[in-house]
């Protein structure tokens, strides 16, 4: 089961400059998270921090009671064992076969004899499809197996918290649903805190039960993923719709005349909105990513699934009630 982590008042500075400053927020034990945010906001620094790589200027992360900005190195270094991290081009050592990266930490941080890693090893790469593929080289495979096989490197000490930094780069479309599922199942099987840095907005909206957002310098927005995808905070729609109107620029925020003026033109033109049960998504709340058949769920996921299908139940009595205004209007028009 994972563990809970909160961040409380959490600032980090690089001299004078100022990445993000007083971070309040908690992870749910168990849940998936996403942290979402312009290019340079601090994701990759905010993961970072969390694990103990980077210590904040003010605030704490606290994790089973302790403050991991303030621990020292053993300390530290045993915390860090509840963690599991898939760096963002894998990290895998390029002259290491595929089962040597993955049986890398057990070696290094265990006294398992050969034969326990060996089982643990295929076990992992079995979670994550990579079967058969033990002796290549990372320079062998493909950019999705090299994802893969970090996740499984990552997964090797049955860590309870992992974090994913932007898992999704560099891959297509169809790589990323596939990796999107795979994330889903994972968290089905082994219940442990998923916190995953992204730009892919399908991602954020389909896979986390949480969604935050750093821009500015400040966490805009944390909580439940439809409280987002349904919020009428400029910069949020902006992200989540890839819009140029809106708080974000090119390089920095942009200037507020130049905002008001462009989100009042959006404001014009807009059709639809917070009232259809958009919001500032514009598709509104799609249905959650849901574990693959097969994948016994826990009680956990098992409430999801139902809270999903009651949606689509309400959704399509509300499309049936539509359609029936639509036929009577349009036969009393034609009276």
């Amino acid at each position: 089961m994972g563990v809970e982590i909160r961040v409380e008042g959490l600032t980090k500075s690089f001299g004078h400059q100022v990445i993000w400053q007083d971070v309040s927020l908690t992870l749910p034990a168990g849940e998936i998270s996403v942290m979402l945010g312009p290019s340079g906001t601090g994701k990759s620094v905010f993961l970072k921090t969390l694990v103990g790589l980077l210590r904040p200027d003010r605030g704490s992360v606290l994790i089973q009671g302790q403050d991991v900005s303030r621990l020292r190195e053993h300390a530290l270094y045993e915390i860090r064992k509840l963690f599991g991290v898939l760096f963002q081009d894998g990290a895998l050592f390029g002259s290491m076969s595929l089962y040597d990266n993955i049986a890398f930490p057990l070696r290094e941080h265990t006294r398992k004899p050969e034969s326990e890693i060996r089982r643990i090893v295929l076990e992992k790469m079995d979670m994550v499809g990579l079967i058969g593929a033990e002796g290549k080289l990372p320079g062998e495979i493909s950019g999705g197996m090299r994802k893969r096989a970090g996740l499984a490197r990552a997964l090797v000490l049955d860590p309870e918290i992992i974090l994913f930094d932007e898992p999704d780069s560099g891959l297509d479309p169809v790589r990323v649903a596939y990796l999107n599922q795979l994330i889903v199942d994972l968290n089905a099987q082994i219940d442990a805190t998923f916190l995953i840095v992204t730009h892919d907005i399908a991602s954020a909206r389909q896979v986390p039960d949480n969604i935050g957002l750093l821009f500015r310098r400040e966490l805009v927005m944390f909580g439940p993923r439809e409280q987002l995808l349904t919020s009428d905070e400029p910069v949020v729609g902006q992200f989540l719709n890839g819009r140029m109107q809106g708080p974000i620029g090119m390089a920095e925020e942009k200037d507020a005349a130049q905002v008001e003026q462009e989100l009042a033109e959006l404001d014009a033109g807009r059709h639809t909105g917070p009232r259809g049960g958009k919001g500032a998504s514009g598709e509104g709340v799609v249905p959650r990513l849901l574990p693959s058949p097969g994948i016994t769920r826990s009680p956990r996921w098992q409430a999801i699934a139902e809270r999903e299908e009651m949606a689509a139940l309400r959704a399509r009595v509300a499309d049936h009630a539509r359609s029936r205004r639509s036929a009577r209007d349009a036969a009393e028009e034609v009276d």
